[in-house]
């Protein structure tokens, strides 16, 4: 599918703007999809296309992240082999069964982690105790998360961020930090599995993806300068947009 310059440079643009705010709340694809859609490309190709952009932005966010010292690779090892694992579950799932029940619960989830942030203040400006065993974590949030991304995939990094604060009581930042490494890791993997599909239009998504790179690079440093002072309210908004847009998709639908 051969797109105008002038298209390509709008949706170039498109990706930087859903890689600042993916990096530091999640939820760039509102942006991305409906972008990809308003072109011409089938909804299929939108998904797929969608992997291959998002991938340098979180690619882009995690790398900011390890040259910061903010993620442990040692760590999170396992957290990365069970996102995976999950990722490419859901995405070989989804290509069999309709997804649509899984579309109706997703927006009050993230209503629930809005109102979590929102009358919770203090919750996510330090670490706190950990609430389970952090293997038990990796194993529980990648496989689950992972899978989700894989299968449906609105709000994955808010989920992956209030599962760190939550039960492994990271930091906001950090939380975010790692956030942005599974995400990556659930991108690549649903990714080999649209490739394999080729339903990637390659052209569009690795223009997208520069705008993607350079968007995520500025919304990390965000992140790192202003802490939970600019993801605490971008988190709640991008849930509740996220939201109303996924219940607006269903009731209109």
């Amino acid at each position: 599918m051969e797109l105008e310059l002038s298209t390509l440079f709008l949706l170039a643009f498109c990706g930087i703007a859903a890689g600042f705010i993916d990096s530091i709340a999640g939820g760039g694809g509102l942006l991305t999809v409906p972008a990809l859609l308003s072109v011409g490309i089938s909804p299929a190709q939108a998904l797929a296309t969608n992997k291959l952009q998002s991938s340098f932005g979180s690619f882009s966010a995690t790398f900011y992240f390890l040259r910061r010292g903010y993620i442990d690779l040692k760590l999170i090892r396992n957290g990365i082999f069970f996102t995976f694992i999950g990722s490419a579950l859901g995405t070989l799932l989804v290509q069999q069964i309709d997804p649509s029940a899984l579309k109706q619960a997703i927006p009050f989830m993230l209503i629930g982690f809005a109102l979590y942030f929102m009358f919770s203040p203090r919750i996510g400006e330090e670490d706190r105790q950990q609430r389970i065993n952090f293997s038990l974590f990796c194993l529980l949030v990648g496989l689950g998360v992972g899978f989700y991304d894989g299968f449906f995939g609105p709000g994955t990094g808010s989920f992956f961020a209030i599962a760190f604060v939550a039960l492994a009581g990271f930091n906001l930042s950090k939380a975010t930090a790692y956030s942005k490494l599974l995400n990556f890791t659930s991108n690549v993997a649903s990714l080999i599995f649209f490739m394999l599909g080729g339903k990637i239009l390659w052209q569009v998504g690795i223009v997208m993806g520069v705008g993607q790179f350079i968007g995520a690079r500025l919304g990390s440093k965000m992140v790192v300068s202003k802490g939970s002072k600019i993801i605490r309210p971008l988190l709640v908004t991008m849930s509740l947009i996220m939201s109303a847009r996924l219940l607006w998709q269903h009731y209109a639908g």
